[in-house]
């Protein structure tokens, strides 16, 4: 059985805001001080990196294996992700892996938004 077009391109703006995720990791300022030394930040990207090859994999069991609850598990972290992106903008300011962030997050609402609606609805099981 096909995708629908709505999963197709939920699964589409969810890998793209994935690779945008990774691309913030990656131009993330990484320079140690007195309160973030080289292990915190190696550990960091670690962590930054599991987390976001995780959410690949919850993308694909609802996507593929036509999972619901993944849907609301990246609905949750898109929640987080917005308050934590706030948090940053107001104590940093807008730099670029955060305005690479806010890109992220409006791709995946749009993402998400498709999940839910049109074709999609009926595609996941519960």
């Amino acid at each position: 059985m096909s995708l629908p077009s709505n999963v197709r391109r939920f699964e589409a703006l969810l890998y793209a805001s994935l690779m945008l995720d990774a691309l913030s990791v990656a131009v993330q300022d990484r320079t140690p001080n007195a309160n973030v030394t080289e292990q915190m930040i190696m550990m960091a990207t670690l962590l930054a990196g599991g987390m976001i090859l995780l959410l690949v994999y919850f993308v694909r069991l609802a996507a593929h294996e036509r999972k619901n609850w993944p849907r609301w598990v990246l609905a949750a972290a898109l929640a987080l992700s917005v308050m934590s992106l706030g948090q940053i903008i107001g104590e940093k300011g807008l730099e670029l892996d955060s305005a690479i962030e806010i890109v992220s997050c409006a791709l995946t609402t749009a993402g998400l938004y498709f999940s839910f609606t049109g074709d999609a609805q009926g595609w996941f099981n519960a």
